[in-house]
């Protein structure tokens, strides 16, 4: 190349290349040349401002639209995998000690939840987003569902004939429950819900490429214009004006837009999603906490702890703790759920829930007492009878659970359709501002151009 270019320069020839760099050198060094040269900056940067903002606002959108229609549906509905599942397990073992009494309601709520879980699996492997991990615990529960119910089945075969074996398969399909099914669940539900915060966090990044393009368009803009007075005494160019008015339109709309979608997204978050997470542990530690009290019976004292104790009362009573604390004041789930509720209507259940789960403590304490005399079907009668039964109170802290998840998926959903609604045309009025200050920009700039002819 460099005996080339010493031939074309001993012979006196030019490349088209330094020749067209003259030309440009040339029209840049007169007026007319400038203000071409600035008149397609301008409109570049306008146009890049609002292919920015376009894509970056689109891409917000799409995430907060995940969340709502995506991600928080597939958290939520591994929460009830998880419910299903514990609520199965207690049933089972309510319907156990009720033996040959066991009502059809009871049978007909174990079937549900097994066939809720079953459905729930379904959808959440058609759903879920090609996640490793979400995909193992899917495959695991799947597997081991059916195979727990089978246990089930024959414990309550045994039962009903009368068979202590019974007892023992119930025992057994507990301790898969525990040990296997509701951890793959809580895996399960833990990694929906840590998507779910990975993406409220994508939707409530700042656009910070479209905010710095917005702040060169409108500073080049604005340059443009003071070059402008200064050379004509002129104040308003009127297409640099609209283009600076259309950027600043734009810049506002993103600022303020955005804004508000974070606030509404926060909101679905702070006081919808939170209270959801810990609204769905506490009714899992309810469940839990009555499938230790009825399988304490089923039990009798059979299953022990490292030092000696029941191991199906220990495990009530640190659910109890986990549910509402160790005294009277508000603690645990529940003390946590209250906290995090905004309004009167969010809180009344939650200390509904509370309130029955200390009549809950004191007749589940009368019925111990009842079994440690060694009046078993005392104890029974104060866990599943019909006289101020533990299961009564354990049904009203359920429903008014319930109550407070409903209210609070209400909340969540209200807060974060109005966060997502506010991106709402963004991405549109962005690229057709951006296009008109494109135009005004060139058109400002011909205006210029036309008293040089």
């Amino acid at each position: 190349m460099s005996t080339s270019s010493e031939s074309a320069s001993a012979s006196g020839r030019r490349t088209a290349w330094a020749d067209g760099l003259d030309e440009v050198r040339a029209a840049v060094t007169t007026e007319p040349g400038r203000l071409r040269v600035i008149g397609a900056v301008l409109a570049l940067l306008v146009l890049v401002f609002g292919a920015v903002t376009a894509w970056q606002v689109a891409d917000r959108a799409a995430t907060a639209d995940d969340v709502v229609r995506r991600s928080q549906p597939l958290s939520a509905d591994a929460a009830r995998i998880h419910r299903s599942l514990a609520d199965a397990d207690t049933t089972a073992a309510g319907g156990f000690l009720a033996g040959a009494e066991e009502s059809e309601a009871t049978r007909d709520r174990y079937a549900a939840d097994i066939a809720t879980a079953s459905q729930l699996l379904v959808k959440a492997s058609a759903n879920t987003r090609g996640s490793d991990a979400a995909d193992r615990q899917i495959a695991k529960l799947s597997r081991l569902l059916p195979r727990y119910a089978g246990l089930v089945e024959t414990a309550r075969t045994n039962n009903r004939q009368g068979l202590p074996l019974g007892g023992a398969y119930l025992r057994y399909a507990n301790d898969r429950m525990r040990t296997e099914l509701l951890p793959a669940a809580r895996a399960l539900y833990d990694t929906e819900t840590d998507r779910l915060a990975e993406d409220y966090a994508s939707a409530k990044a700042w656009p910070w490429w479209a905010l710095a393009a917005g702040a060169v368009a409108i500073g080049a803009l604005g340059w443009a214009q003071r070059r402008h007075y200064r050379r004509t005494h002129r104040v308003f160019n009127q297409g640099l004006l609209a283009a600076t008015a259309a950027s600043v339109a734009v810049l506002v709309w993103l600022v303020v837009g955005h804004s508000v979608a974070r606030a509404g997204l926060s909101d679905a978050y702070e006081h919808g999603a939170r209270s959801l997470r810990v609204l769905n542990e506490a009714r899992i530690d309810a469940l839990q906490a009555r499938g230790d009290e009825n399988l304490t019976l089923v039990a009798r004292g059979a299953v022990l702890t490292k030092d000696q104790k029941d191991f199906y009362e220990t495990g009530f009573r640190s659910g109890m703790k986990s549910l509402a604390g160790g005294d009277a004041a508000a603690g645990g789930r529940l003390g946590a759920a209250l906290e995090l509720a905004d309004d009167d209507a969010g809180r009344r259940p939650v200390r509904d829930a509370l309130a029955q789960v200390r009549q809950w403590q004191a007749r589940h304490a009368e019925a111990r007492a009842a079994d440690d005399k060694g009046d078993y079907d005392q104890a029974l009668a104060k866990v599943i009878g019909t006289d101020r039964p533990t299961r009564e109170s354990f049904d009203r802290v359920d429903a008014a659970l319930r109550k407070a998840l409903a209210h609070e998926q209400d909340e969540f959903r209200s807060a974060a359709d109005g966060g997502r609604e506010a991106l709402g045309g963004l991405a549109v009025g962005a690229a057709v501002l951006a296009v008109v200050g494109a135009a005004g920009a060139v058109l400002g700039i011909a205006r210029r151009l036309s008293e040089y002819r």
